[in-house]
């Protein structure tokens, strides 16, 4: 039995028998956890933020008791967020409000909004700090803006195939990647010139991307099967593809330039990848329904993710790869946020 399942304009074909689970590799997890620096107690955040983009809503949750304290309205399909450059203000992304929201990211008070941002589906800054893009997965654009911390001037719209998604840079921060689901491919973008320098071809609908240490790779999620797909960006070939699970969709590092996870929508999967020998050294198994956005605690001890097609939120010891709470939250929770959390680098 098959099922198209629709979700911000991408179409996913899943199956009702899913591939035969990977066992589970312990070490491997636990070896990495441990390679991340320690942060204190004191030092551990207070505040998870949790995007519902089916009820344009957010969920505010106490880390301590791991209980939503609070949900407020914020605007319709908010989807993805980020901090400022200066780590003040926390960015809400909202899709069909057509704005972006910005909240205290410690208190979650909303503390104001950026008018005719058109369509921000997926978001982020240079690391220069000096662009701000914008992808518009419902309009086919993407919307590249010279950016002043939250002050940003449109510098040019570029129209490109069919939804465009996740985004990737350059550490030199010349160029941008964006993935484009609905075409299966990957387009670059020059930011000084904000034109489209190549696409290329990808596996079936191509999602989040990570560059690998010295921009040596591209890793992309590609939601229409079950591999990470790996590309050498400077040559636009295929290197190789690392199979991971059904739905494979967006990542996180865990901050030891060395792993990265990545969710399995529709497998209902947490791979762990070793990003130096490009192969899968763990699974997180046992998981509710559509895994999705992550992030980590400073410590490098506890992954948070979004489950899309579940209405919560899990907590997972990342030691153990045991998935220890389910907090329930809103309607297709998407984005996590908390501060402090674990480096990206």
């Amino acid at each position: 039995m098959y099922t198209f399942i629709k979700i911000r304009g991408f179409r996913i074909l899943a199956t009702s028998t899913l591939l035969a689970l990977l066992a589970v590799n312990q070490n491997a997890f636990a070896q990495a956890a441990n390679t991340v620096s320690s942060a204190s107690t004191a030092n551990q955040p207070k505040l998870a933020v949790i995007l519902n983009s089916g009820e344009a809503s957010v969920s505010l949750i106490d880390m301590n008791t791991r209980q939503v304290i609070k949900t407020i309205p914020v605007g319709k399909e908010p989807h993805h967020l980020m901090l400022t450059p200066d780590q003040k203000t926390l960015l809400i992304a909202n899709a069909a409000g057509n704005d972006v929201a910005l909240m205290n990211p410690t208190t979650g008070e909303l503390t104001g909004k950026i008018p005719n941002i058109i369509d921000p589906y997926q978001i982020g800054y240079s690391p220069n700090h000096k662009w701000f893009v914008a992808n518009g997965n419902r309009l086919d654009r993407v919307d590249i803006y010279a950016a002043n911390g939250a002050d940003l001037k449109l510098a040019k719209t570029v129209k490109l195939a069919k939804t465009p998604s996740h985004i990737a840079f350059t550490s030199d921060s010349k160029i941008a990647f964006i993935t484009l689901q609905d075409s299966n491919e990957l387009a670059a973008i020059d930011l000084e010139t904000q034109n489209v320098l190549w696409t290329m071809p990808t596996g079936k609908v191509p999602a989040g991307l990570w560059m690998t240490p010295g921009d040596q790779y591209l890793l992309v999620g590609i939601t229409g099967d079950d591999y990470v797909q790996v590309i050498d960006w400077k040559t636009r070939k295929e290197i190789k593809r690392i199979p991971t699970g059904k739905g494979a969709h967006n990542f996180r590092p865990l901050g030891d330039k060395k792993h990265v996870f990545v969710s399995n929508r529709i497998g209902s999967t947490i791979s762990l990848l070793n990003m130096q020998t490009l192969e899968k050294v763990g699974d997180v198994t046992g998981l509710p329904a559509g895994p999705d956005d992550m992030e980590i605690t400073p410590d490098g001890k506890t992954l948070w993710v979004t489950f899309r097609f579940s209405k919560k939120v899990g907590v997972i010891d990342i030691p153990t790869m045991k998935l220890v709470t389910v907090i329930p939250v809103g309607k297709s929770p998407h984005g996590v946020f908390f501060t402090p959390r674990a480096g990206w680098e």
